[in-house]
């Protein structure tokens, strides 16, 4: 309970800046959250491009919904789309990989964006501390330490939440986007093997 008290008393602390650190930590970690778990389901069942060839030709049957990675999507798609012309299937084919590669990537960016808001939000609320703070000085003058306080307090917390929110944001984009980058070999790998074999 006295955790709770000492968290809010921070919190407010910090001033209205804080409520929207919150926002942005709430939202950037829900993202991450989904990046997380999108790539734990289709990294821990790769399908190699051969199967892939094999689902679009008939040979191997194509796999439920909840167990197919982006490769097995692909592969699923072009078979259910593929009409046997070299030309159209050739545009089939990239259309449904863009649509892969783009469910791959999705919501890296604004991650980033979010990422890089967090400390500038933070950098705002030093700001408005500090005019607090020259705002009392030009009032009561260098005397009154505890209105004084207030206004640093208001600038450090809010600095120290936005660089706590923004830093490990940052971190987690640059995993996700390794993964990403990782997955879209795969997929990338996939689409060349199926193009060779069906609309050459």
């Amino acid at each position: 309970m006295n955790c709770f008290i000492d968290a809010m008393h921070y919190f407010r602390q910090g001033g209205l800046v804080m409520f929207f650190l919150l926002a942005i930590s709430l939202w950037v970690w829900g993202l991450i959250a989904e990046r997380i778990y999108f790539f734990l389901k289709n990294s821990g069942r790769a399908m190699r491009p051969e199967l892939a060839v094999s689902m679009v030709s008939g040979s191997m049957p194509a796999p439920s919904g909840t167990a197919m990675d982006v490769c097995a999507e692909l592969a699923v798609h072009f078979r259910r789309y593929c009409c046997g012309n070299p030309d159209l299937d050739s545009k089939i084919l990239e259309e449904h990989w863009l649509r892969q590669k783009k469910r791959i990537h999705q919501g890296l960016s604004l991650v980033a964006a979010l990422a890089a808001a967090a400390p500038l939000l933070g950098l705002f609320g030093t700001v408005l501390g500090i005019i607090d703070t020259f705002g009392v000085i030009s009032v009561f003058g260098t005397g009154n330490a505890k209105a004084l306080a207030g206004g640093i307090s208001k600038a450090l917390v809010s600095t120290h939440c936005g660089l706590l929110v923004g830093i490990p944001a940052l971190l987690m984009y640059v995993l996700l986007q390794q993964q990403a980058r990782l997955l879209e070999a795969r997929l990338k790998e996939t689409r060349i093997v199926l193009k060779r074999n069906f609309t050459a």
